[in-house]
């Protein structure tokens, strides 16, 4: 394992056939919504599937690797990320409409897209994915979902490569869904996916977008820098109003703050590091807890490593509140 952007192996000599684009000591905070953190090793992305394959197949089966969709739903710490940073770009955007009303798209599409060519092609059943602020990748990983509607309503099936390489066709049972959260491999990288809706009328599944959208330029915070709902809601209550109960709308530590207008999303407000946004949000998590009794379960991925010395996790939490 590596330093993230020390000492990287010269991995392109290796790769005489690669045709994607590998960028060592690769910004991480230039492709995250939050705009914070360390860099990555060496960043990829593929051509295609048959390029991603080849890459897998051919770099040491040692080297850490991990794939990362639009970057709305990710917090990379400051220290950077160990390895290989895996991103599914042009070469997994196509989207093609199918009989009976189904859909492919390419893992890197993203999920206002999906909900947009369904939209045009009079499927319905998708305009929810108009309210994810995310790529299809994601949305397979996490179950996505929005409005009442999840993935796992709508999914046919996948088509994933493992880390060797090799090429999964993965049903909707195969995937083992639950509330954001899939029992799938966490090797797999998914590069498309087969949807079902049924038939509808254009407009009025416009309409239905517009709705969504409307939705979601009220009562979220869609033009800061921020990473999209930050903690799952725990069952029979919502993330928002525990925190909001607990006194932390509004809430800052530094350029990192709980967001006044929806206060289960953090927002980068300036010039935020990795550890002050993941710091603020354990913050969160623990008077949370304080409040209600219930811990909060973080729905952002965080990857990487603190800087050296550094606290991570919940180490970074702020001692109890007076009263």
């Amino acid at each position: 394992m590596t330093m993230a952007g020390q000492d990287q192996p010269d991995l392109e000599a290796c790769l005489p056939g690669l045709r994607g684009r590998l960028t060592p000591n690769a910004a991480m905070a230039e492709i995250t919504w939050f705009r914070a953190g360390g860099p990555a090793d060496y960043l990829f992305r593929p051509a295609d599937e048959a390029d991603l394959c080849y890459f897998l197949k051919s770099i040491p089966q040692n080297m850490p690797v991990m794939v990362v969709g639009l970057g709305s739903n990710l917090l990379v710490r400051d220290g950077g990320v160990d390895g290989v940073v895996i991103r599914l770009a042009r070469g997994f955007g196509e989207v093609t409409v199918e009989d009976d009303h189904k859909i492919r798209v390419g893992a890197g599409v993203p999920d206002v897209k999906v909900a947009r060519a369904a939209s045009d092609a009079g499927i319905a059943g998708l305009a929810f994915y108009r309210g994810i602020p995310g790529g299809i990748g994601g949305a397979l990983r996490m179950n996505g979902g929005a409005h009442g509607t999840e993935t796992c309503d709508v999914l046919v099936s996948v088509r994933a490569v493992d880390r060797s390489g090799n090429i999964h066709e993965l049903t909707l049972e195969d995937m083992g869904y639950s509330y954001r959260h899939s029992d799938a491999s966490s090797e797999l990288i998914f590069t498309q996916a087969v949807f079902q809706g049924h038939a509808g009328d254009i407009a009025e599944i416009k309409a239905e977008m517009e709705g969504v959208a409307e939705y979601r330029e009220t009562h979220q915070p869609t033009k800061a820098r921020t990473g999209g709902s930050t903690f799952k809601n725990p069952p029979g209550h919502s993330a928002w109003k525990l925190i909001d109960e607990a006194g932390m709308r509004g809430f800052k530590m530094g350029d990192a703050m709980v967001s006044e207008k929806h206060c289960n999303f953090l927002i980068n407000t300036d010039a935020a590091l990795g550890e002050d946004i993941e710091r603020l949000g354990e913050t969160v998590r623990a008077r949370v807890f304080e409040n209600s009794g219930i811990m909060l379960e973080w729905e952002i991925k965080r990857i990487g490593r603190a800087l050296d010395g550094r606290p991570i996790g919940k180490d970074l939490a702020l001692p109890k509140m007076e009263t």
